[in-house]
């Protein structure tokens, strides 16, 4: 595996952005989040979706010119067109109109339609963490989890986002999808050849497995919870489609390179709202170090987010790992 530095990796994905007419400013956002998103270990929606990215761009799915535009607006309340343009440009300005509103009414609510693939949704949950505020988001996804029971997808691998500030950058973040692992958890496994480290879904004959090819192949992860994940998933679906206005899952086309269309809903509290930022921050160290007494056998217990934190320092000091052929691919672009 090759490592690059961040300022490269920023650079080349900046300078392809660049070359499809994306305005300065969003270029230099736009290659951001992507860098990020590598720089803390999340390869899969980094660098390694970044040439899907482009090719939606080049057959006109994303629209680099659209920006998200307030369309409705009652109080704290507000519902937002994305108008199809990149769908990480979208949800970053969605969550940063939430918790400007949560700075007026101690709670901020976008509702998004018509917007693409948002990449990593932890990205927004750092973001509210970094502004001092509680954020929760998620999105509605193409058809791509079976409902529990059956073997047809039906169901948006819906991901969900609960980030929670703590102090130094310490922030607690959960970034999880629907299924046990992700579509693109799945694919960084593969691609290193490794097995899952405990079954993620079914193979073609309907056996748990931990081969993530053999659940690639059948489309069939296993939800989170089994039966109470696949609920979870739809609900996400139902809520978001009908605070935006906008699509649901089963509206959403099923191929992956023209999944567009997309329901979104960002929410972020204002912890200063009743002037307790302090306490705040106590509390939240006091459950985290509660949780890490936990008994694990000498190691401790992980708190969602301290892994990227990890991830984040050694690959700023030792260089972020990127796939040879990809990052080729991208430096051509």
């Amino acid at each position: 595996m090759l490592r690059v530095s961040y300022r490269e990796l920023y650079d080349v994905l900046l300078q392809a952005l660049l070359g499809t007419g994306l305005e300065p400013e969003r270029a230099a956002l736009c290659a951001q989040l992507f860098a990020d998103t590598s720089r803390d270990g999340v390869y899969s929606h980094g660098l390694n979706r970044f040439p899907r990215f482009m090719q939606m761009i080049r057959r006109g799915i994303i629209d680099v010119h659209a920006r998200a535009v307030c369309v409705a607006s009652h109080g704290a309340i507000e519902r937002w067109d994305g108008q199809r343009g990149p769908g990480n440009l979208n949800a970053y300005r969605c969550m940063e109109r939430a918790i400007e509103l949560s700075r007026e009414y101690g709670v901020g609510s976008i509702a998004l339609k018509n917007t693409n693939h948002w990449m990593r949704g932890g990205s927004y949950g750092w973001q509210a963490a970094e502004a001092g505020a509680i954020g929760i988001c998620w999105t509605n996804t193409m058809p791509n989890l079976p409902p529990w029971g059956a073997s047809d997808p039906r169901l948006g691998n819906n991901p969900l986002v609960i980030a929670a500030p703590r102090p130094q950058g310490r922030h607690v973040v959960l970034d999880m999808a629907m299924s046990q692992f992700s579509y693109g958890a799945l694919a960084s496994y593969r691609m290193r050849g490794e097995q899952l480290p405990v079954v993620g879904g079914f193979d073609l004959d309907g056996q748990l497995t931990r081969d993530p090819s053999a659940i690639e192949d059948s489309a069939r992860p296993l939800p989170i919870g089994f039966w109470k994940g696949s609920g979870l998933a739809l609900m996400l679906d139902m809520m978001a489609a009908l605070l935006s206005g906008g699509h649901a899952t089963h509206q959403v086309t099923a191929n992956p390179d023209d999944e567009t269309g997309l329901s979104q809903l960002f929410l972020a509290f204002n912890l200063s709202a009743f002037g307790e930022t302090d306490l705040a921050a106590r509390v939240a160290d006091r459950i985290i170090e509660d949780l890490q007494r936990a008994s694990t056998e000498g190691e401790s217990v992980r708190y969602p987010g301290e892994r990227t934190l990890e991830t984040r320092q050694r690959n700023l000091e030792e260089g972020i790992p990127v796939e040879p052929s990809i990052w080729q691919e991208v430096r051509r672009l």
